[in-house]
């Protein structure tokens, strides 16, 4: 079994997700904030969501206040502005840290797959990490990557 299958995390609503229920998924991870100057990519993300989600495509949001104190708002603040914004209903996840010794154990898994040009630590908000079917890490993608421009690798993951 993969080890991105054993991880557990909360929703912004508080309930937990067990990422058991990935399997034969395609998944897109990325960490979020609301007030960054990438902050639009959540558009992209939701159209990414809407085309792909039948398909088999999840998409996991993860906010997080470790750069430039852009997402200092609790869960509901959060909440509200993904939704009223964005039209956000992709899952978006409670606020974590992703870097450093707090870091949630799934960023330092993914990390571990995939570092970057920066070693095992994420550089800026909307970095994205895509994950095939069978729970490989298989790209890691910097913030000003585009969410349109992951299509290609999104369906050639879905198509396999």
């Amino acid at each position: 079994m993969q080890p991105l299958y054993q991880f557990h995390a909360h929703t912004l609503q508080g309930k937990d997700f067990d990422f058991n229920n990935l399997k034969d998924k395609v998944v897109l991870v990325v960490n979020t904030a609301s007030k960054c100057g990438f902050t639009p990519q959540y558009e992209g993300l939701q159209a990414l969501h809407e085309k792909y989600h039948q398909q088999g495509l999840v998409i996991l949001g993860f906010p997080c206040n470790q750069f430039g104190q852009q997402e200092p708002g609790n869960a509901e603040e959060i909440k509200e502005g993904c939704l009223i914004n964005y039209g956000v209903d992709f899952t978006m996840m409670e606020k974590i840290d992703v870097n450093g010794s707090h870091a949630h154990p799934l960023y330092t898994y993914l990390k571990a797959q995939r570092p970057g040009l920066f070693g095992k630590s994420i550089k800026w908000n909307f970095t994205k990490f895509l994950i095939n079917k069978q729970g490989e890490v298989v790209k890691r993608y910097a913030p000003t990557k585009k969410p349109q421009d992951l299509i290609a690798d999104i369906e050639k993951l879905l198509a396999q």
